[in-house]
């Protein structure tokens, strides 16, 4: 009798870790880049990801390189550090990856304000192209 209470607790401690271990957890981090005006392509670490507002997934935390084209706009390439949350720190993320029950989400929102490209007037580059050529013949 005391060896099968024995059995009794330990199936009932295996069926509990099981049931954890299948209703464990997981971090779910979301990137969403949004521009103002909306319509400029982005690429995050040269990965295409769209165009803007673009959302990606993503595994590790660090800097990300975000480049952003828009006709009529300046290309802009900016550098984002992404700080892991609290519990992502060492040792607390092996709690909230594997044995939280359910899900954490991790949404970070990147803006941006595209700057329209400066046209100079044609009269100025047609003067300049002018003054190089004569500068180039005169050497």
């Amino acid at each position: 009798m005391f060896h099968t209470r024995y059995l009794s607790w330990f199936h009932a401690i295996a069926v509990a870790a099981g049931l954890l271990l299948i209703s464990s957890g997981c971090v779910r981090r979301r990137m969403t880049v949004r521009t103002n005006p909306p319509g400029a392509t982005v690429s995050v670490d040269n990965q295409l990801i769209g165009t803007s507002p673009a959302a990606t997934s993503f595994v590790y935390y660090g800097t990300r390189e975000i480049r952003l084209e828009k006709d009529g706009y300046r290309t802009e390439t900016i550098r984002r550090k992404v700080k892991p949350p609290w519990y992502q720190l060492p040792v607390l993320d092996f709690v909230s990856e594997t044995l939280w029950p359910g899900e954490i989400r991790d949404e970070r929102i990147i803006d941006v304000e595209m700057v329209p490209k400066a046209v100079e007037p044609t009269e100025n580059v047609l003067g300049r192209a002018e003054l190089l050529r004569s500068q180039a013949v005169g050497q």
